[in-house]
């Protein structure tokens, strides 16, 4: 298993958390939600294009 896709998407949760945290606190819950949503956004591209090159992978595998 690829370390670096756990350290990726962890990267990108604790970017998230930390702005929705100050978003949260100056008043701004709005763009907190949508840094959230964003957040998820681009975790989800990351494992759809892991899923794709796995895939990929086990096409060439079987010669499909």
């Amino acid at each position: 298993m690829d370390v670096d896709l756990i350290f990726k998407i962890a990267a990108v949760g604790i970017l998230v958390a930390v702005l929705n945290l100050l978003l949260s606190r100056a008043g701004r819950d709005e763009q907190a939600l949508m840094t959230t949503i964003a957040g998820l956004v681009v975790v989800l591209i990351i494992i759809v294009q892991e899923i794709s090159d796995l895939f990929q992978l086990i096409q060439s595998l079987f010669g499909l």
